[in-house]
């Protein structure tokens, strides 16, 4: 059969197989189970005609829904994808979304940009955030206004919208008990940025009165819990390179020479900023863990430590992720979307020891 220079269509398939339009959808769908000679049967027709499947943009007309989910990134999108924690948890997100046949159009916040976050009148079904800073929870009742669908990752995006939680302060309170527990002291930590600025500098109390980042300040909170007064460096980002900076400054003067009163652990915010601190230390000539204790906090598998094992809480990052493309599922379907909590488990590994005795 032909159908000239027109495109086939659904109804053109079913004709040709002798079967109802109905039951040509479905075996295009998947969604239901059709005998095999009939899927033979429409399959062998679709082809005869040139037909590839059904127009995603009919479909999009006929629902009134893109297959899209945008995801907002603060800052830079190469600095997130740095990062591993950032893409298990998109691997776990897009396994989620690919039961709904979801694809996702990434975003980003930036604090640089005049103009309001783009989540606004993005062509997308629904929103999950990495993060909600002021900036985009400002703009999130336009997004409400449109009905679609919100998840937060780690962040506040108003009591309405679903969290996906993770233990930061307990998680930060534990390995901080545990170098204390080993005889530390003197002891500081390396954190993620405090606010969208993302300013490398010490910690004062000004600045953390001033900060707007949930994850960070949960995990500042969790270590003063044990060190109320343990100094500490602000990174900015979770990047080695910036935890090698973070810890010159706490380990060395602005010549190189190893401080006298140093500290004698670190607990940085991440995994990355721990492999950083480690590579610092070992170029000022000091060893892990005889001369300093570094743990870190995520469980990634971090490259850069050579025979070492990281002590460090980690956090089920794909889990996270899927976790949010398992609500926006839920609601995009019309139900009530819930939060969830993760909670940390402890590694232990070889980046910690008590201190050197009457040092």
């Amino acid at each position: 059969m032909s159908t000239g220079t027109r495109r086939a269509t659904i109804a053109d398939v079913a004709r040709e197989a002798g079967v109802s339009t109905s039951t040509a959808s479905v075996v295009f769908s998947g969604k239901v189970n059709v005998a095999d000679a009939t899927r033979e049967r429409v399959l062998a027709a679709a082809a005869d005609l040139g037909y590839a499947g059904p127009d995603p943009r009919a479909a999009s007309l006929r629902t009134g829904r893109s297959g899209i989910v945008g995801v907002v990134l603060g800052g830079e999108l190469r600095h997130a994808f740095l990062d591993p924690v950032t893409t298990a948890m998109m691997d776990g997100l897009t396994d989620a979304l690919a039961s709904i046949s979801a694809g996702i159009l990434l975003l980003r916040d930036d604090p640089r940009d005049d103009e309001p976050p783009p989540i606004a009148d993005a062509p997308v079904d629904a929103v999950v955030l990495i993060g909600c800073s002021g900036r985009t929870r400002d703009a999130l009742e336009t997004v409400r206004h449109r009905g679609l669908p919100v998840v937060v990752i780690e962040g506040d995006a108003g009591e309405e919208v679903p969290q996906i939680s993770l233990d930061n302060r307990e998680a930060s309170a534990d390995i901080s008990r545990r170098v204390f527990q080993l005889g530390h002291k003197r002891v500081a930590t390396i954190t993620l940025p405090l606010d969208a600025a993302r300013e490398r500098a010490p910690l004062t109390r000004e600045r953390i009165a001033g900060a707007t980042v949930p994850v960070t300040l949960d995990r500042l909170a969790g270590f003063r819990d044990v060190f109320p007064d343990g100094p500490g460096v602000t990174a900015a980002g979770s990047l080695i390179d910036e935890g090698y900076i973070a810890a010159r400054t706490l380990l060395a003067d602005d010549e190189g020479i190893v401080r006298a009163d140093r500290p004698t652990a670190i607990i940085a915010q991440s995994d990355l900023l721990a492999v950083g601190a480690i590579r610092a230390t070992e170029e000022l000539g000091l060893r892990v863990p005889d001369d300093l204790t570094v743990v870190g906090f995520d469980g990634i598998a971090a490259d850069g430590l050579g025979s070492l094992e990281l002590t460090t809480v980690a956090q089920p990052a794909l889990a996270k992720g899927r976790a949010a493309g398992e609500q926006v599922a839920r609601m995009l379907e019309g139900e009530h979307g819930e939060s969830v909590h993760f909670t940390c488990e402890f590694r232990a590994g070889e980046t910690a020891a008590p201190p050197r005795a009457g040092r």
